[in-house]
This record gives structure tokens, sequence and C-alpha cells, in this order.
């Protein structure tokens, strides 16, 4: 089978055109190898890389050789004077364009065709998309239909016969001794043969069309039964769900609670100041900058890509793809490179350069068009602060900010006392950012849809982050009401506030402990003052990233003893290293997984880099010498990785002379399996912390951040609540067993997690005075036979309406 090897700058997009090439192709696959990038630079290409993935691909059949652009092709060139002469009359390198001739060769080697057929066919990639877009394509003459059997099919893909069923189309057509013609009655296009998908593509067959086969020779009719078969099972696409039929991807979900009435205001994104041009310029020195400054955008925007597409967001993913590509425009980097060698600097250049493109978009009859000015504007200022150095602030306003989304490093700018509620077109409730929203007590509500964001700035909203509510310009009575429950709200709240410093008691005299989760040391001591009886969870990987190297042993000792000290006695919890899944590090490099947060996490990536490790138990066990520590290891998920974790944290103890009576060890419960088994986990520990953000992830297959399915992930789905029970009961007295994660803030799920038998309760600051109020409110054997009931039903609704109904009697 002729083998094919694509050269590309890009690896990643070599990689990507491979994929979606090989995706048309039903059976076995051509060979096909990747020469693409440089090692240790950005884009590139290498002669050698190129013969080598020649000589690795052939078997003596031929190989055909696609390129991108400009030195791919020199590359490939030069690649033939580095192989021998035998095999160098097998290659054929072709001007096809890379994706387009790419899918077309992969398809018609995969039928077996000889390596000049591949090439025709690779070289004919584009005439799909000429005959759409109405271009007189230049192509061999086409042929009239001919002789033989006749058949008509009607198109139902819902983009017609694109890329992917013409690829099934054409290999269907070429299992078949017989000559398929393929004609658009509906259109009146002149036929083509069946077995070339480039020639498919071009009768621009679009769904309802009519098509005409002609087939003739031994297996005529074969072929066109086999190709009717095919059309009767939509080409083997996907069946199209009709938008009436479709989950709405715009149905606001709570996030943080409270209740918010006010304008609508989004960030300013202004233009970042230049300085004044230094006297002198280094030209070689500004290109350098300017390459870094790029490049460092790039990842980031490849970043924020990755995460909408794993979200599912492909409209959103657009957006950012459509930065990548003015990253990489031509004309703008020869404008930018002559305006260095001119004696500008480097943000100079590229203001100027972007600014001239702003204004031609601007002025733009199309509105479309037009609206992307933001996306150059926005594009500009990402390069100009990596080239300055500067941060992008949020100035907080008044009223309900409304965005995409927002990082946490945003959503903590904001100032409590200012912003009365956030509002996001995509994102999650059990999101960074949201737990953020939460922590601050600013109402939020998430995933409300990308038409949120063409409200104009101003317009009244109206937002309840207890429930999901999102009302866009109200009427005055409805604003009224909201206001007035607001105002209640706000008392409960301040009712609460009062009796915070109190212990939390059932009105049977259970003492449930609660706990509040901490970041920083100013933080320690608002939540200390504010009646938490425990800091119940310091995450430290927030301490390792947005850096270039980890924290030492000595800076975050001295982070730790700092909110110890802060604690005023209080016990604090020191969680370990929680990297991987969606917090990666650029210093910590982690082989791409297809689904991160079943990949290298928590200790199991500790445990593979165990000198970070080491390192944060040194630094912990040197405050636990004079401060009530508890250290807690995350997704734990074998006994012997437990045991692993236990003999390295004896062995920094003793060299630290930290007594075992000085340190408490504990492990997160968020692998279903560890809750199922619990008993053998909870005997080896002093304590167990149910992480209910992860463990609800894992146990329900709802991945965390991704709005399309974050409805499923309830925390109180009564499979959620028999995991929870299998700890507690497994636990007993003599281990202690808290809830963290999002549940344990959730005032509907305190008697449930009560009756259950947990002992501790970890929440964020804002939420600890309702939490202790609602504790205070049951019986603990009340709570009990309230949780049994609970753990009989079928969904989390049903449990939700049967705390309620219980709250209200």
């Amino acid at each position: 089978m002729v083998g094919l090897v694509v050269v590309s700058h890009s690896p990643a997009l070599a990689e990507a055109a491979v994929a979606l090439a090989l995706e048309m192709v039903h059976g076995e696959p051509p060979p096909v190898a990747i020469a693409a990038g440089i090692e240790g630079a950005a884009f590139g290409t290498d002669a050698a890389a190129v013969a080598q993935a020649i000589e690795q691909i052939d078997d003596g059949t031929g190989v055909v050789v696609l390129m991108d652009l400009g030195s791919a092709v020199l590359s490939s060139e030069l690649a033939l004077e580095l192989i021998e002469p035998d095999l160098r009359s097998r290659v054929h390198l072709t001007a096809a364009p890379l994706v387009e001739g790419l899918v077309a060769a992969v398809v018609s080697a995969a039928a077996g065709e000889p390596a000049n057929v591949v090439v025709d066919e690779a070289a004919s990639g584009l005439l799909g998309k000429e005959t759409q877009l109405g271009i007189e394509p230049v192509a061999p003459d086409r042929e009239t239909p001919g002789a033989g059997e006749r058949a008509v099919i009607t198109i139902t893909p819902l983009h017609g016969l694109h890329a992917r069923p013409a690829a099934r189309l054409v290999a269907e057509a070429q299992r078949f001794d017989a000559t398929v013609q393929i004609r658009n009655i509906t259109t009146g296009s002149a036929s083509a043969p069946a077995t070339s998908l480039s020639r498919v593509a071009a009768v621009g067959a679009r769904q309802g069309h009519e098509i005409e086969l002609i087939a003739a020779g031994r297996q005529a009719t074969a072929a066109l039964e086999a190709i009717q078969a095919l059309a009767e099972r939509n080409f083997d696409e996907h069946a199209v769900i009709s938008p009436q039929a479709q989950a709405s991807p715009g149905t606001p979900l709570p996030a943080a609670p409270g209740i918010a009435v006010g304008p609508k205001w989004t960030i300013n994104r202004g233009d970042v100041e230049l300085p004044e041009a230094p006297e002198s310029i280094d030209p070689e020195l500004e290109r350098h900058s300017l390459q870094s400054a790029v490049a460092a955008t790039r990842q980031e925007i490849a970043r924020a890509r990755t995460r909408l597409l794993r979200n599912g967001d492909e409209k959103g993913a657009a957006i950012f793809a459509a930065h990548l590509l003015m990253l990489e425009d031509d004309e703008i980097d020869h404008e930018v490179q002559a305006g260095i060698a001119d004696g500008d600097s480097a943000a100079a250049a590229w203001h100027r350069a972007l600014r001239r493109v702003q204004n031609e978009w601007a002025g733009l009859d199309d509105p479309y068009m037009r609206a992307r000015t933001a996306d150059v504007r926005a594009v500009c200022n990402q390069v100009l602060r990596h080239l300055l150095g500067t941060e992008r602030t949020i100035a907080s306003q008044a009223g309900i900010l409304v965005a995409p989304d927002l990082t946490p490093s945003e959503i903590a700018q904001l100032e409590a006392n200012l912003v009365s509620g956030v509002a996001t077109a995509y994102g999650a409730p059990t999101s960074h950012s949201a737990i953020l929203a939460r922590s601050l007590g600013i109402p939020a509500v998430v995933a409300a849809g990308r038409e949120l964001l063409d409200v104009p700035d101003g317009t009244e909203l109206v937002i309840d982050g207890s429930d999901g509510t999102l009302l866009i310009a109200p009427s005055p009575e409805t604003t009224r009401s909201y206001r007035v429950k607001a105002e209640k709200y706000a008392a409960a709240v301040a009712a609460a506030q009062a009796h915070a410093h109190e212990p939390a008691v059932t009105t049977d005299g259970t003492v449930i402990e609660v706990g509040a989760n901490v970041t920083a040391a100013g933080d320690t001591a608002a939540v200390a003052a504010g009646g938490a009886d425990s800091l119940a969870l310091l995450r430290t990987e927030f301490f390792f990233i947005d850096r270039t190297h980890p924290p030492s042993v000595t800076e975050q000792e001295r982070q730790y003893r700092r909110i110890a000290e802060a604690a005023g006695g209080r016990r604090l919890t020191i969680r370990t290293l929680d990297l991987g899944g969606d917090k990666p590090v650029d210093y910590l490099p982690i082989p791409e997984e297809g689904n991160p947060f079943l990949g290298l996490r928590g200790v199991r990536l500790g445990l593979l880099h165990p000198h970070l490790l080491r390192e944060q138990l040194t630094a912990i066990v040197r405050v636990a010498r004079d401060h009530p520590i508890a250290v807690m290891f995350p997704m734990v998920t074998s006994v012997g990785e437990l045991e692993a974790l236990r003999d390295e944290l004896e062995a920094v103890s003793r060299a630290e002379r930290c007594r075992p009576d000085q340190l408490e060890m504990g492990i997160m419960v968020e692998v279903p399996a560890v809750a199922a088994n619990a008993a053998v986990f909870t005997s080896r520990v002093d304590f167990v912390s149910i992480g209910t953000n992860d463990l609800a992830q894992y146990a329900l297959a709802v991945e965390r951040g991704n709005p399309n399915v974050a409805h499923l992930g309830d925390g109180l789905d009564p499979g959620m609540l028999r995991l929870i029970a299998s700890v507690a009961s497994a636990a007993g007295d003599h281990t202690r067993v808290a809830v963290c994660g999002e549940l344990a803030s959730d005032l509907v799920a305190i008697p449930l997690l009560v009756g259950l038998g947990v002992h501790e309760l970890d929440v964020t600051r804002f939420a600890l005075p309702r939490v202790k109020d609602e504790i205070r409110r049951w019986a603990r054997s009340d709570a009990a036979e309230l949780a049994a009931a609970a753990m009989a039903l079928d969904s989390a609704a049903a449990v939700r309406a049967l705390v309620a109904a219980r709250s209200a009697s």
C-alpha cells in the first residue's frame, strides 16, 4: 500500500490533519508518517526528519509526500538528496493542498491505488471547494453520463456530501469491479467518477439533493445496491437531532448562592498603554522579545481553546482558533518586522499593525466582520501584555458582571462589596472560578448561553445563585420582588453571622465541626474571625501554579507557617499538591492524556516526582512541630499508594524530629472504589475527607467544568449518598469523617450529611454561618431518618424535593 508523509511547520497541525484524514477510512488505513516541527523551536521543518519519515514508511510500493508551505517544500526536496537513489525513485512530492489533498490521498491509498493515482487524487483535492464557491476549477474534462445501470439516492446528511460521507461513498464504489459515476440531478451537474473523492465533492451535493448513480461492469448491480444501502444509513453519519429536541445550552446553573439585582457590565479590556519609545532600539532584541511574546500568547490561547473543546464548546473554541490564525498572519508579521527594522520597538510595531487591521475591519459593511474588531483588540493587547510585562486588571463596577467565562485570577480581583453578582455564558458550578465566587460571597450563575453576551451593557438583570434564576430586563414589579427577596436573604445571613462563633450542635446534642477552606494568611485571619472551628483545607497547588519553577522548601514553609499562625491555634489541614487534571504547570511536564482527570494527578503525580513530594512534606512537618497540622493526600486509589505515602511521611518526620502525635495523616476520598471499600482505608489513617466534587465526577461519569452535562452531576444523587454512608459507616467513631467540596456548603445537603454520620463539614467562608445555623435546626435522629429515606429515592431532584418538604413542615 502506498505510504504518505506529511511535512508541516506545526506538529499540532500535522497530527490534526492526519487524524481528520484517517476518519474517512473504513477498514485498514494506509501507512502515514509525520515530519513536523523542529525540536526546541516553535515552528519549522527538518530535512533529516523528512528523510527518516520516508524511509520509515516505504514498503516498496511508493511514497507520496504532502507539504504545507515554504521551507516544508525545501526540506522535502533536500530530503530526496539524503535517501538512497532506489528509494528516491519511488517518492512523489505533490503540490496538493495539505488538508484536502491528504484526505483524498488517504482514501485513494486505502483503496489500493498506485502512487500516480494517489498523487492525482491529492492534486484534485480543491475541486469540491471550488465548485461549492462557484470557482471554475482547472480540472480534467467532466464526463457525461454513460450507459449502464442507474439508481437515484437522496442526500440526507445535514451538511450534504461533505468530506466524511463522500469518503464513505468513494470507499463503497471502490470495493466493486464496476465503473460508477455520480451526477447531481438537482443542480444538473456533469457526472463524475464515484471513485474520486475530489470529483465526488465537486458535484456539490447538499442535504435533500437527488443524486443519480450510473454503474457499468461485472459488479454494477452490487455496487449500486451497496451505495443505496449506505445512503439509507445516512452515509454512516450520526443522526442529527433537531434543534427543538436538543438540550438547551443556555439554561443557567446555580454557582454561588445569593440574589443580585443590577445593571449588566462587562470587563473593560481597554488597550494597553504603550510606554514612551526608548532612545535606542536593538532590532535583534526586539525581534526576540516579539517572538517570545507571541509564543506565550499562542500557548495561552491554545490552552483556553483546548478547555472549550473538552467542554464540547466548538463555537467558543472557534473564536480562539481565529485568534491563533491572527498570530500566524504573514502580512501582519511582515508589517511588524518592517516597523522594527525602521527603528520601532516591538510593542509599537505590533500595536500599529494590529490597529491598522482593526480600523480596516471596523470600516467594512459586514456587521459580523465589524464585530470581530474586538478579537483583533484582544490579541493585540494579549501580546502587548507579554511584551511589556503588565497584568490584566479588572476595575470592579456596581451591578452584575457578565463574561464568557472568568478565570480564578479574574474573580479574585473583584470587589465583593461593589460587584453584586456574576453571570457567565459558559462554565460550570464546580469550576474553580465558581468556587472562588462562593468564597467571596458573590452570587453567581453559569452556563447561561452565548446569547447573554449580546445583551447591551446597562440592561437590568436579576440572578439567584441558589436556584439558577437569570432574568433579563424584568418588569419593575419583578425587580421589586427580587429586591425584597435579596433583603430577606441578607437578613438571614446576618442573623446566622451573629451566632457564627458558637458551636454547631444538633437539637439532640451532637456537635458537628464546621471548618472553612483557606488560600492565604489574610484569608485565614478573616475565616478564623468568622467563627470557623478549624482551617479545613489549604489547597497548596495555588502556590505552585503560574510559576516557571516550583517553590523551595523554605518558601513553602514560610507560606504554611504564616497561615498556621493566622489560624490562632485552630487545626490547619494542608492538602499536598493536587496538580494534573485541569491544573497543569509548565515546569512539570505531563504527557498528553486522553482524559487527564483519570490520569496523572494528585498523589499519582507526587509519587512519580518524589523530590517534589518530599520537599512539600518537609515544609509541612517543620510547621507541624509547633502548630496543630493535619496533612491530607489527594486522589488516593490503592492501599499500596497509601502505605508508600505513610512511609515517606514517617521518614521525613524522623529526619525533621517531628513526633507522630504532632501531625495527623488523612486522605481524600474521591475515587468511588475507595468509598466502597472504605474500611481498609479508614483503619490506616486519622481522618478522611470526602471530596464530593471529584467523587461525584467519577461516580456519576460527569466531567467537572463541562456545561453540557453539569446538570447531571448533582452530589445529592442517591448513589452518591450511599457512597458517603459507606465511608461514615466504615469509619465509625475511630476515624474522623469530613465532607468537603460544594456539597458541604449546600444547605439542602446539610441534614442529609449529618444524618449519614459525618463528623465535620468543610465549607467556604461565606457559607459557614448559614451551615452552622442549618445544623442547629435538626436533631441527628431526624436527620438520620431523612437520609435513609433519601437513599431510597431515584434521583437527586427527588432528594431535594424531599428535604424541602421536611424543612417546610
